[in-house]
């Protein structure tokens, strides 16, 4: 078998690491929050806001996209009604990490992975129509 060429793993073979950040996006979505190291929360973060994309739209194939990843159908059931929800505003960055302190038997770095539940500020939206409306005005006024 050749050695895979894309770099460091999380774990031993790629099948192993798919379920390892399958599991972590789980208990993610389950919990709100989880705690541990810091390129496991780096390697999650992609992953649970591509999932969280899918829950937004919210159709059938999105459902059994997310099902081939996550088992539990009363975690999908959250993550489509609850926190697809919450989402619904927001256009991306689902997710935040926040570093923490060193776990304490091997000094590995730790960090936070959680779901960014606050609402989008309605002064961001205000600035990004304006910002549209002058580029439109600019292009009018080019032709």
């Amino acid at each position: 078998m050749p050695t895979p060429k894309q770099g460091p793993r999380l774990a031993s073979s790629p099948a192993h690491e798919r379920l390892m950040l399958a599991n972590m996006a789980t208990s993610l979505f389950q919990h709100g929050r989880i705690v541990t190291t810091l390129p496991k929360a780096k390697r999650l973060r992609p992953l649970a806001e591509r999932l969280i994309s899918f829950a937004k739209r919210g159709d059938l194939h999105s459902r059994r996209r997310v099902l081939r990843v996550v088992r539990n159908k009363s975690v999908v059931h959250v993550l489509f009604t609850q926190i697809a929800e919450q989402m619904k505003q927001r256009e991306g960055g689902y997710t935040r990490i926040v570093k923490i302190a060193p776990r304490r038997g091997d000094t590995a770095p730790q960090a936070i992975i959680e779901l960014v539940t606050e609402p989008v500020s309605p002064k961001k939206a205000v600035v990004k129509e304006a910002e549209a409306a002058t580029k439109v005005a600019s292009e009018e006024a080019a032709e």
